[in-house]
């Protein structure tokens, strides 16, 4: 199905790479330190040969992405984990030579079927999806390399560009802006307008956090393998809601809570989808109907901290949403409504609010929320941040594959729409036959 043809390093060019750079992981980043990697597949059209392909795409992909390290040292270095947590803490460390992993392969699978809105086996995915190298290990630290890249052919149909990374590098802002500055310089050889920030005191942390979760983290044992969950026994899906959708379900939120006065896309795109989800697991055999229901969403809130941190800061600065909602009320006939509610509050009172947004921050890992993830259903990705416009010459992405939802026990993708202007796209991957039951009452809830 996919022959590799070659895999390569690539360091930033090296006349221009600092020799040494060091980064201590902030409170943002160290919550991310036991995840697996976050797996991303963006997949474009392009008809031109594999000898075209070889000659002349890789070697600027290759280019382009040296020069744009240049601007983005830390995705070319590691992670370092100490060995002995009591007296070291972990860091970001770039050294001359060190290099980002390279992929460059081809395959016979059908991209026209990889790219489609309709169930699909999901284990075939990661035929494109680049493993992150195997840690090492010196006399103080695990180094673990923090970002892969895999660009795989469709002979005549496509290119797939794969994409891994630890969360604890950067959150999708940061990511994202890497791939549209390569995109930039590959398509156009000039860097983007807007290079990175990596200084980690914009990180204000008064109160010691980072101290806070550093002990909760490193009781943790550390796991350097990052393997794939195959099989994972699930189908990948696109659900597409329009334009025409989302208002019609604005209209149907505000009828219900006219006190709201307004409500955003994602909230209702959230909240439709979350109902759905529940609606469609009748077979989980719920006993107590009251039992609560959890949904995470993300925030990036680089201009809601106080002092604000500057949008160009590479790193993670995120806090998460928490909605609790008891199964009977999301589940009922206005459970779209009371979804939209709590969650429009949440963001206006908590996210949106510089003195609320990090209020008891400093609890976020002393085990209160165990009982959310047992429960919660995830949302990965954002409209705000897109992806598929990142143009390398070919045009902007087809399609838009969040593979590391995958491991997830719930959790959703979410972008904007290719296909229908102001629209979005939520991926999902589940076992069949509740693909199958979420598709029906996702379909129904349309047309009423």
């Amino acid at each position: 199905m996919i022959t590799l043809l070659e895999t390569c390093r690539i360091p930033p060019p090296p006349s221009s790479a600092a020799a040494e750079l060091q980064l201590p992981l902030t409170f943002f980043d160290i919550v991310w330190i036991h995840f697996q990697p976050i797996r991303r597949l963006l997949f474009y059209e392009y008809s031109g040969s594999e000898s075209h392909f070889l000659e002349t795409l890789v070697p600027n992909l290759k280019q382009s992405l040296s020069l744009t390290l240049k601007h983005y040292l830390p995705l070319a270095g590691n992670l370092l984990y100490p060995l002995n947590t009591d007296h070291q803490k972990p860091l970001l460390r770039y050294i001359s030579g060190d290099s980002v992993s390279l992929k460059i392969a081809v395959s016979g699978g059908n991209f026209d079927e990889l790219v489609g809105n309709h169930p699909r086996d999901a284990d075939q995915f990661y035929d494109f999806v680049p493993e992150i190298p195997p840690a090492t290990e010196d006399s103080e630290y695990k180094i673990v390399p923090v970002f892969a890249l895999q660009a795989t052919l469709f002979p005549g149909r496509g290119i797939c560009i794969g994409f891994s990374n630890l969360h604890s590098l950067g959150d999708a802002r940061s990511i994202v802006g890497f791939m549209h500055a390569w995109a930039s310089m590959c398509k156009q050889s000039k860097a983007s307008e807007s290079l990175p920030i990596f200084d980690k005191s914009a990180i204000h942390d008064p109160l010691r956090i980072h101290d806070t979760f550093w002990k909760a983290v490193k009781k943790i044992p550390f796991n350097s393998s990052y393997s794939f969950p195959l099989p994972t026994n699930k189908v990948r899906a696109t659900y597409t809601l329009r334009q025409s959708d989302i208002e019609k379900l604005k209209d149907s939120v505000l009828a219900k809570k006219p006190d709201l006065g307004h409500v955003s896309s994602f909230v209702v795109t959230a909240s439709y989808i979350w109902t759905t989800l529940l609606k469609s697991s009748a077979h989980d055999h719920i006993q107590d109907r009251n039992i609560p229901e959890y949904f995470v969403f993300s925030v990036d809130i680089r201009e809601r901290m106080n002092p604000s941190v500057p949008t160009n800061y590479f790193g993670n600065c995120l806090c998460a949403g928490i909605t609790e909602i008891e199964h009977e009320r999301l589940v009922g006939e206005e459970g779209i409504a009371v979804s939209a509610e709590f969650m429009s509050e949440l963001i206006r009172n908590r996210m949106n609010n510089k003195d609320e947004v990090l209020k008891g921050a400093e609890n976020w890992m002393d085990g209160s929320r165990n009982k959310v993830w047992a429960r919660a259903v995830g949302v990965s990705g954002s409209p705000k941040f897109d992806l598929c416009s990142a143009d390398f010459g070919w045009g902007n992405a087809r399609k838009l594959e969040v593979v590391s939802i995958d491991g997830q026990r719930c959790s959703i993708s979410l972008c904007k729409s290719n296909d229908s202007e102001g629209g979005l796209e939520i991926g999902l991957s589940m076992p069949k036959e509740r693909m199958d039951a979420f598709a029906a009452v996702f379909a129904d809830g349309l047309k009423s």
